[in-house]
């Protein structure tokens, strides 16, 4: 008699319905739940749809083994994807924030833009241009018209940006050769610098973005 059973835990041949119990109720865990739809949710998705399509006879015999050892091998495929690339995040600004940075920057886009003036005030031109471009991308992430997530580049940034403002490609690809200058090459930024990105920034915010109609 196996350990699990003599102490009267779950079979270790469940039904059916009681496979998909059980891998619904694990990735519904808060842990699991934390974001809107992300990497987690489309995962989950196909997991359901998985299940869904199996056409396990009874409870007993291959049938449910082979539930269960689905159920374990999806359960070990998600929490290694939350080692690896870590739970998602409820807040969008959160994940834009971190563009550029080390640890997790909660500011907003109205936060980031005061910061970039508070540098740019203090004549620190090359903190004022990081600061803008995280603002540009928060602001961005908030609009929901760019995913910005933890390992995203600026670049990226600009080439989500500028699928839906394509009049600001040219001036989105140079704020991102800005930032990464600034943030990983070290080259100084100028008043110049940070004022082509403040337009940017203000001409962003008063545009519509452009979407193609799907299927046109």
């Amino acid at each position: 008699m196996s350990l699990i059973a003599a102490a009267g835990g779950p079979p270790l041949t469940p039904d059916d319905d009681t496979a998909r119990r059980w891998i619904a109720q694990e990735l519904s865990k808060p842990e699991y739940a934390a974001a809107r739809p992300n990497w987690l949710d489309l995962l989950s998705q196909r997991i359901a749809d998985w299940f869904g399509s199996l056409h396990l006879g009874g409870g007993g015999g291959s049938g449910g083994w082979l539930a269960i050892a689905g159920a374990v091998i999806v359960v070990a495929i998600v929490v290694f994807a939350v080692l690896r690339f870590g739970l998602p995040r409820l807040n969008r600004r959160s994940r834009a924030a971190r563009l550029g940075g080390e640890v997790a920057d909660t500011r907003t886009a109205e936060q980031l833009r005061a910061a970039a003036d508070r540098a740019a005030a203090e004549g620190d031109w090359s903190l004022a241009v990081l600061e803008r471009f995280r603002a540009v991308a928060a602001s961005l992430a908030e609009r929901t018209v760019v995913a910005v997530r933890p390992g995203t580049t600026a670049h990226e940034v600009a080439l989500q940006a500028a699928a839906v403002f394509p009049a600001e490609s040219g001036a989105l690809r140079a704020a991102a050769d800005a930032f990464d200058g600034a943030r990983y090459l070290g080259r100084a930024q100028d008043r110049a610098a940070h004022e082509r990105l403040r337009e940017l920034d203000e001409r962003l915010r008063r545009a519509a973005p452009v979407f193609e109609a799907v299927g046109a």
